[in-house]
């Protein structure tokens, strides 16, 4: 199978990387990249072909994963447009329905949807993926091998439920990050030093994730074994349901999903 990346940063770097581990090889392998000094990077650390525009020969492949930041696509595959044939066609790029991609690829409508999150910088990361009707269960199942070289996938049947996607897992790092910031500043309130309080807040978080992966119980059910009537961990979580947690994580959520669903409209305007 022969991928063609159009953009060559972090996310294609990281998709790249973990699918040369996976078996491709590199000769298998292509990337439109703009930037002299990313081109000599890939070059370097990745062994593929690496070209400065798209010529016959990128355009010689079985995907075409587009992977340059939103607001460059329109330009970025306006020299595509009339010339694709059978390629399956996987955008990266967040907000960009598929409408607006396949009007700029000149009607072609071969496409797939993606929303990786950043823990695929380190193999870790989980892709939501929508496919149009056009696109075959083979070609699925190549834009789900590519995407999961990096992590798991889950695949939607509506097109809008990759705005949900972004909103859950596409924005939920940050959502862990920022929890792991004040669980780190709550332990150095108490007396902890910044290392002693990020260890702590980190592996936690670690930990839990990973009981919570292994488990065939429900995060609630977990959440329960580990809470004992009157005890220190019953008193944290009584001040977490007077602060309204639930509401308020569901609020940030919908938010995301809303400014999702914006940045489609806006970026897909011509």
């Amino acid at each position: 199978m022969k991928i063609t990346f159009l953009g060559g940063g972090n996310m294609a770097a990281a998709l790249i990387g973990g699918m040369l581990k996976q078996g491709f090889k590199a000769a298998e392998l292509q990337v439109v990249e703009l930037s002299a000094e990313g081109r000599a990077r890939l070059e370097a650390g990745f062994g593929v072909r690496v070209v400065a525009s798209i010529d016959d020969a990128s355009l010689d492949c079985d995907v075409l994963v587009l992977a340059v930041k939103p607001q460059q696509l329109r330009d970025a595959v306006a020299p595509m447009a009339g010339r694709l044939v059978s390629q399956v066609v996987v955008s990266i790029a967040a907000g960009l329905r598929l409408a607006d991609i396949g009007r700029w690829l000149g009607g072609y409508d071969g496409l797939v949807r993606a929303m990786p999150n950043t823990p695929a910088l380190i193999g870790a990361g989980i892709t939501g993926l929508f496919a149009n009707a056009a696109v075959s269960a083979a070609g699925r199942e190549a834009a789900d091998k590519v995407l999961s070289a990096v992590g798991s996938t889950v695949w939607v049947a509506d097109e809008a439920q990759i705005d949900s996607v972004t909103a859950v897992s596409g924005s939920g790092p940050a959502y862990v990050f920022h929890f792991i910031e004040c669980l780190q500043a709550a332990g150095e309130s108490m007396g902890f030093d910044g290392a002693t309080a990020r260890k702590l807040a980190i592996d936690t978080v670690l930990g839990a994730a990973r009981l919570a992966a292994a488990s065939d119980e429900s995060p609630a059910v977990l959440r329960e074994r580990v809470t004992s009537k009157g005890g220190t961990t019953a008193a944290a979580l009584a001040s977490f349901a007077a602060d309204g947690f639930p509401a308020v994580v569901e609020r940030a959520v919908r938010a995301a999903e809303a400014r999702g669903r914006e940045l489609g409209d806006q970026l897909g305007r011509d």
